[in-house]
Formats: C-alpha cells, structure tokens, sequence
C-alpha cells in the first residue's frame, strides 16, 4: 500500500505542536553561543548572514561558546577518536570453548571487520561532522546524523540541521526511531533528483519556464513499517519506509526504505514526556544571561571612564547644550565653577569579581574546567590517574546513554551497510543466528574500566607479597585470565595477543623441548654413573 502524502502532513503538523513549546530555550541557547546554527527555529525564516553577524555582536563574552567548543571537542575524542580504534564486535557467547577453532574463526571475522568499518568510517566525511553534531549537543542536548552509503562506495555522513527535523520514538521510552524532516530544495534539483515525471505539474511547469533556483518545500519521512519482510529485496517492504512529498501540493515524490533507521539521534538529558532532550548549555543559561548583562554595563561604565561625565551651569555664557568635549578645544564659561566632572560610583572591580564567579560557574557545568589541559608543570602518575578518575565520574553517565543512543545504533548501521556490499567477506557459518555485540575501547570507555585495572594490580600486589609467608595463597589467583581481561580494559589490539590454540601450541613446544633436555641431562647421568662404576671395577681389580 503507497504512502499517503496526506497523512503523512498531518503527522507532520503534529510533530511541530509537540517541539514548539521547546524551542524558545533552545534559541536563547544558540543565541548566546553560535546563533547561526539556530537558523529556522520557532517557525522562523533562515538567517541571513548579517543577521547572523548581529546576533554574534551581542555575545559580550565567549566563555558560554568557548566551553561549549571545548565539551564538544571532549566528546568526539573521548568517544570516536579517529587516531585509535574504539570499538571492537563480539558474538556475545559468554562461554566459549578455548579450544575452539569455530571461536576463532569468529573473532577473526568480527576483528576484521571492526577494523575494515573503523577506517572506512574515518574515511568518509565523519569527523568533520561528528565535531558539528556534538556542537549541537551542547546548546540543545541531540543532533541528527544521517547515514548512508556513498553513491562512489563507502559511507556518506550527514548532519541535518536541528530546525528542520522533528522526531518520535514508536515505544515509549525507547530509541528515536521515526524523524520528519521539512527541508528546501530548487526547482532544478527536485527535477534532478527525482526527475520531471515524478514532480507536481506545479514544478514541472516552473522547471519549464527556467524558473530554476526557485524553492520549494520538501518533507522527508523515515519510520517503522507495521509490516515489512525481513531480508526483503523490495525497498517498499524493508523495516523502515522513507517517503519523500512535496509540502504544497502534497505530490509524492518517492517512497522507498531502509534495513536499519538510517539516523543516529542520541539525547543528553529527557525533557519528560517528549522524545527531546536539552543541553548543559541551558543549565548554565541564567549564568551566561547575567554575565552578558554585566559586560553590557561595564562597556557603559567604561565610556564614562574614559570620556569622563561632567556637570554644567547654564549661566548665559555656558550653554551645556552646545557644548563638545575634546583636545585643544576652549569652552567660554563665567565662573571657573561653571564645568566641574561628575564622578560616579561605578566599581570595575565588583564587576571583574563577578565575571570571574559567572565565568568559572559556566565552565563548571559544561565541564570544561576539568576536560581543557591543565596549565603547570606536567602530571604525576597519580594526579593523572585522579583527574581521568573525575572525568570518567563527570561524564560516565552521559556516556551510558551515548553509548546506547549514539555509537551503538552508529555502528550497527555501518555494519549493515558495509555487510550488505560485500567488503566485509562472508561470515563464518557458526555466527548464522548470533547477535553481535558491540564492546567500546575509546578513551572515555577504557576510562571507565581503569578502576577495574587498577583493582587488579592492587590485588596482585598484595597476593606476591603475601606469597613469601604463604605460597599457596596465589593459588586463589589466575594470572593468565587476569592478563588477557587487563589488555581488553585498556584497549590492548588483539593483534598482539597469541590465540589460545597458539598458546597452548607454543607450551607443547616449550614442554617438548623440557623432556628433550631432561632426557639428555638423564642419558648424560646414565652415561657418568657407568664410567663411574667402569672405574671402580677397574680399581677393585
């Protein structure tokens, strides 16, 4: 059954009651931070790039845009560095067979492939549009990224912007899973992308007439299908329906589908009983507004400070009104009475006290304080491991819930994509029917698992030195397990750790090559022990 654009527009209308009441304070965000990414909010019109430049000319003080850059700039490297790997696949078996050649074969695959979709993740346009989409996080508390598969290969990222897109979760409390998305496109692009058969006579005839660069308002549609055929060939009948139609003659233009929801929609905060979230940014707005307002009459003061304020006696001769203060200028007065400066009771180091307090409260609450390098001498082991322990405090739960909204959905997707192309290979027969888990090894996961390292060694400490007293108490310990859970928790590449089968192999070797030189050293006694008894006999002859 086709889409109905109708439909379709009303769900759309009722996505924008739902979001309007939140948009208010997410302007108010941007508008103290980086009002050009507002653009479109509150049913408004795209800003201009003056307009734009204005909004950027209020902002008396960059701490709230600052702090936000440098929380964002925290998140993409603690959660997707492009440097190092951070994520790797697992089939989820909780108990494998260590001899298991099917295991490995496993683990072979999924390494692989972590590390194919790794690079061609970084490959493609991400990082740039991660860094954007985590700006976004900060003022409003979610973003939009898009994914798909690049028409040359490979995968295509892209931001969409957060005035244009409304969303819904289909079950309660669960991942967005539907998004509309109301854009513009000219005349000539619909016609190209979709052709001049599938447009509205309206856009037909504007192409017709060269009326090219005219725009027209488009919605896309991605949610789930009630029914759809698992593994379907058939985009119309795949789990998640895309339906694009043009918002004015309500025309559809194309209908088709995706394996997976195409679109990553991580939240930082719930506002409760919406699927949208808010930001750090708008804890910290009551600061950011008081500290403006605060540079605002610093500036006036200033005026006053430099230009001085005077008071002035209109006695026939002097007339305050004609009067312009200046270099080499002489003003004719009856009394020297007449001009006297007025002070005032402006104190700059009340206002300086204040900004301070305002401006360390705002860094605070976006967290900048802690993720920015500290200045000074470098670190001891122990002030880095307190600070990484505060960090990982500070931001662990936010974490949580990226990890489930965000990267997990991300790499699914990209899984899929990359499966479904064939670059991957062909999976080995005993993962048919498994569901792969994603486990994360980026800076902020292994900071999160650094207690658990750090327990080990304490534990291990303690055993060897106990060990002198009582050498059986190391057998409460199993050294090779904790080595191979150690490298997992700090992000060890598997690469460079022998699979069981290979250890197993080389302590055959080594437990060979023992009973070689123990059969030598006991050939060897044999051999001493009969000169020996050779020579007695021949001394007792």
């Amino acid at each position: 059954m086709a889409a109905d654009p109708k439909a379709l527009n009303r769900r759309l209308s009722a996505l924008k009651q739902i979001r309007q009441p939140m948009e208010q304070g997410w302007q108010e965000c941007y508008d103290f931070s980086f009002p050009e990414r507002g653009s479109g909010l509150n049913f408004g019109t795209p800003l201009l790039p003056q307009d734009a430049q204005t909004k950027k000319n209020r902002i008396l003080d960059d701490t709230a845009a600052d702090s936000a850059r440098i929380l964002s700039a925290g998140l993409v490297s603690g959660t997707t560095p492009s440097s190092s790997l951070w994520f790797s696949l697992d089939s989820g078996s909780k108990q494998k067979d260590e001899n298991s050649q099917e295991d490995d074969e496993e683990d072979r695959f999924l390494d692989d492939s972590a590390r194919i979709i790794f690079e061609n993740i970084h490959a493609a346009n991400f990082d740039s549009n991660a860094y954007e989409c985590c700006i976004d996080m900060v003022p409003v508390g979610w973003f939009v990224l898009y994914i798909d598969e690049a028409k040359e290969g490979g995968y295509n990222f892209e931001q969409w912007p957060i005035a244009q897109c409304f969303i819904s979760a289909s079950k309660k409390g669960g991942l967005v899973d539907t998004i509309f998305r109301e854009d513009e496109s000219t005349v000539e692009q619909l016609v190209t992308e979709y052709g001049i058969d599938n447009v509205s006579p309206e856009v037909a005839t504007k192409y017709y007439n060269e009326k090219l660069d005219e725009k027209i308002k488009i919605c896309t549609a991605i949610y789930p299908r009630p029914m759809h055929v698992p593994g379907s060939l058939l985009v119309k009948n795949l789990p998640f329906a895309s339906c694009h139609f043009e918002i004015s003659t309500l025309k559809l233009l194309r209908e088709s589908g995706y394996h997976e929801f195409p679109c990553v929609v991580p939240r930082w905060m719930l506002t409760p009983g919406t699927s949208y979230a808010t930001g750090p940014m708008s804890t910290a707005l009551g600061s950011i507004r008081t500290i403006n307002d605060i540079c605002s009459m610093e500036l006036a003061s200033l005026d006053i400070a430099v230009g001085g304020m005077f008071k002035a006696v209109d006695d026939g001769v002097l007339n305050p009104g004609t009067i312009k203060l200046g270099p080499r200028i002489i003003i004719p007065m009856n009394d020297i009475n007449s001009m006297q400066e007025l002070r005032t009771g402006a104190d700059f180091n009340v206002s300086f006290s204040a900004k301070e307090h305002l401006q360390a409260t705002i860094r605070k609450i976006m967290l900048a304080d802690q993720l920015q390098p500290q200045g000074g001498p470098a670190m001891t082991a122990t002030e880095v491991h307190v600070r990484v322990a505060l960090i990982r405090q500070l931001l662990g739960p936010i974490y949580g819930r990226l990890q489930s909204e965000y990267l997990k959905p991300l790499i699914e997707r990209c899984f899929g994509i990359a499966y479904r192309a064939g670059i991957l290979g062909v999976a080995p027969p005993s993962l048919q029917g498994k569901i792969f888990t994603v486990r994360y090894i980026s800076p902020l996961a292994r900071a999160q698992r650094l207690e658990d390292v750090t327990a080990m060694d304490r534990l291990e400490t303690t055993l060897i030195s106990e060990a002198n007293a009582d050498p059986g108490v190391l057998d409460i310990y199993d050294f090779e397990i904790a080595a191979r859970e150690r490298a997992e928790f700090l992000g060890v590449p598997k690469s460079v750790l022998r699979t069981q089968q290979k250890v197993d192999e080389l302590r055959k070797q080594r437990k060979a090559v023992q009973e070689e030189q123990q059969q030598k050293q006991l050939e060897q006694g044999l051999l001493q022990q009969g000169a020996v008894a050779a020579i007695n006999k021949q001394a007792a002859a």
